[in-house]
């Protein structure tokens, strides 16, 4: 069997316990049997196994057995799947290339978005990440007439509104957050350098709506009134991982972050029109207010 054809198989066994909650092995065939990978045959106990054992090895996830429940099985470390993990990412996108991949006679109904970074600076950085390798980095910024030389110790990179972006610390012990579609050249170097050992990439960010991390304004409380349709596309996507719902109309729902409210969460509120608002802090509602005027005036300027 080719191995794309095996990872189909560890990808739907793994979608198929983890929709079941617990599922036994012949429940699992029941579902298998309707598949086309199967082919009419049963998913012998024997394979599952080493299925089983090669989704624990390549995806981290592991499949376990409560004996005491007949024999089901489940997710055992199912947080994985719930979070943004790369075990989460992973899963979703294979998911996503199977069913692209058996749908070409669709590719001209089928549109995807452009992610500019390239795969080769990721490919780059996540190597010297996993060495734990300085790289020597030639960057130049948006509107930059010139490009600039760095050495960075490579932390931890994210994925933020379709482009990749490099937390790393420079040489003057700062951190600073690169865009990778940036990079004008990567270049790895045989210096070592030592993580830190509390940085923890999900707890540095936790307080933050995107990558803007050197802004000194403090996490707070902030709630955000949606209108519409809009207040059901946060509840399916949430701002922010804080979010939680506190009131709810018949015209409009509120919901109540704590985080850092950086210029970036004021370009994306700026984007929702009047589609949501935010009623506290004051001083942040008044902010984007005082934006939204700011527009209207350029737009006025140019009649």
């Amino acid at each position: 069997m080719t191995t794309p054809s095996l990872f189909k198989e560890y990808i739907w066994l793994v979608n198929t316990i983890y929709e079941a909650g617990r599922i036994s092995l012949s429940e699992i065939n029941v579902r298998w049997l309707r598949t086309e990978m199967s082919g009419g045959v049963e998913l012998a106990r024997s394979t599952f196994n080493r299925h089983k054992d090669a989704i624990e090895d390549i995806f981290d996830i592991i499949i376990d057995c409560d004996r005491q429940d007949g024999y089901k099985y489940y997710i055992a470390n199912n947080e994985v799947l719930n979070n943004n993990t790369v075990q989460n990412w992973m899963l979703s996108t294979l998911s996503v290339s199977n069913v692209l991949s058996e749908s070409l006679a669709l590719q001209n109904r089928i549109l995807l978005e452009n992610i500019p970074s390239g795969g080769q600076q990721l490919q780059l950085v996540i190597k010297a990440m996993r060495e734990s390798r300085r790289i020597s980095a030639e960057y130049r910024r948006y509107g930059a007439t010139a490009s600039k030389q760095f050495t960075l110790e490579p932390y931890c990179v994210k994925l933020y509104r379709q482009r990749w972006y490099l937390l790393a610390k420079l040489s003057n012990g700062n951190m600073g957050i690169f865009s990778l579609d940036r990079f004008v050249q990567i270049m790895p170097t045989d210096d070592n350098f030592m993580i830190d050992s509390d940085f923890d990439a999900a707890e540095y960010f936790s307080e933050c709506f995107g990558i803007v991390v050197s802004d000194p304004t403090p996490a707070q409380r902030i709630v955000v009134r949606a209108f519409d349709s809009e207040r059901y596309f946060l509840q399916n996507l949430p701002i922010h991982h804080s979010q939680r719902l506190i009131a709810e109309t018949a015209d409009y729902a509120d919901f109540e972050l704590f985080m850092r409210p950086t210029m970036d969460f004021s370009g994306y509120m700026l984007s929702r029109a009047c589609q949501a608002k935010i009623i506290e802090p004051q001083w942040l509602a008044d902010e984007i207010h005082d934006m939204h005027l700011a527009s209207v005036q350029m737009y006025e300027e140019n009649e």
